[in-house]
C-alpha cells in the first residue's frame, strides 16, 4: 500500500455504484459517447440520486468522525468518465458532504488498474469486467447488483460474507461441485483441523478487524457476519480456519442450504458478498449485494 495512506482502510468505488447514473447511461447506450458527454455537461448542476453503495459509503466515512487523530477510512472514486463528464459526480459528492477527495477519471478506459496503485482493500463497481480484472490481480472486488431494498438506517455498518470462494478459497467448493454433497461433507470432516486457504476477501476482512480494534467492543460501529450454506459437520473447519487466521467474526450463520435472504434481512446487512449468482439474486431482494465472480461457481460450463 502507498505509504501516504498508512494503516487506513481504503475503498475504491465506481461512480455508477456510488450514484444513480441510469439516465445518463441510457443516453450513452442509445445515442453514443458524444451525446452522453453533452448530457453530463448540460446537467452537471443537477445532483445525482444515491446509488446502491451510497449508504455504505456514508457510514464508512462517518467512522472518521468517531476517532481522534487522522482519518482511518479513505474512499476513492474510480470512473470511466473523463474529468469533464465526471464534474457532475464531484459536484454531487460535494452536495452530500462526502469526504472523497481522490479520484481517477479514465476517459472510457477501465479504471481497475488504479485499484492496486491506490493500495485499495476493496473495489466495488457495476462493471463485471472491471471487477474480474481486479480479482485476477489479487484485490477483493464485487459487482454491485441493482436492488430495491430499503436502506439500512443508523450509523452501525454491517458487512456479511459468504465463506467458500469469498473469505476462503474454493478448494472445498470444487469437491462439492465435482463429487457432490456427501463427498464434500466427508472431505471437510477429514480436514477439520486443516485451515482453508484464504479467498479474495480475506485481506479485506483482516483490514476491517484492524479498524474494529480502534473501538471498545460496545461502541464499535462495524459488525461482521459469515452467512454460509455450510452446516455441521462442515462448520468445524471454518471455525478453526478463522481461529488460525486470528480473525474474529461477530456472527456466524450455518444455514445448511436454506435461502439466505431472510437471514440477511434479519441481520440487517448493509452489503452482502457471495460468489454464487443464484444466492446473490435472492439476497438482493433484501439487502445490497455484491457478486464476487471468483471460483468454480463462476467458471464457464463445459462444452458438450
Amino acid at each position: 500500500m502507498p505509504t501516504g495512506f498508512g494503516s487506513k482502510l481504503v475503498i475504491a468505488i465506481s461512480s455508477r455504484a456510488l450514484f444513480n447514473l441510469d439516465d445518463s447511461h441510457q443516453v450513452y447506450i442509445s445515442d453514443g459517447l458524444d451525446a452522453y458527454s453533452h448530457y453530463q455537461i448540460e446537467h452537471e448542476g443537477d445532483v445525482l440520486a444515491p446509488g446502491d453503495a451510497f449508504p455504505m459509503v456514508q457510514k464508512l466515512l462517518r467512522i472518521n468522525d468517531k476517532l481522534d487523530g487522522e482519518p482511518r477510512v479513505e474512499v476513492i472514486l474510480l470512473s470511466r468518465n473523463s474529468a469533464d463528464t465526471g464534474l457532475r459526480v464531484f459536484n454531487s459528492i460535494e452536495h452530500y458532504g462526502l469526504q472523497i477527495t481522490r479520484a481517477a477519471f479514465c476517459g472510457g478506459a477501465s479504471p481497475y488498474r488504479y485499484v492496486g496503485a491506490f493500495g485499495c482493500h476493496l473495489f466495488l463497481s457495476t462493471e463485471g469486467e472491471d471487477v474480474r480484472n481486479a480479482l485476477d490481480h489479487g484485490i477483493a472486488a464485487a459487482t454491485l447488483m441493482p436492488s430495491n431494498n430499503d436502506q439500512q438506517q443508523g450509523d452501525e455498518l454491517r458487512f456479511a460474507f459468504d465463506g467458500d470462494a469469498v473469505l476462503f478459497s474454493d478448494e472445498a467448493e470444487q469437491i462439492y461441485k465435482t463429487q457432490g454433497l456427501k463427498a464434500f461433507a466427508e472431505s471437510e470432516r477429514a480436514a477439520a483441523k486443516t485451515p482453508l486457504s484464504g479467498g479474495p476477501f480475506k485481506a479485506f476482512l483482516a483490514a476491517l478487524q484492524g479498524l474494529q480494534h480502534e473501538f471498545a467492543d460496545q461502541s464499535c460501529p462495524i459488525r461482521t457476519a459469515l452467512v454460509t450454506a455450510r452446516s455441521a459437520p462442515a462448520h468445524e473447519r471454518v471455525i478453526r480456519t478463522l481461529r488460525a487466521w486470528n480473525i474474529r467474526i461477530d456472527e456466524s450463520l450455518f444455514l445448511g442450504g436454506l435461502d439466505k435472504g431472510e437471514f440477511l434481512k434479519a441481520y440487517g446487512a448493509d452489503v452482502f458478498f457471495d460468489d454464487q449468482p443464484s444466492h446473490c439474486l435472492s439476497a438482493k431482494e433484501h439487502v445490497a449485494t455484491g457478486h464476487v465472480p471468483h471460483g468454480v461457481a463462476n467458471e464457464p460450463a463445459p462444452q458438450s
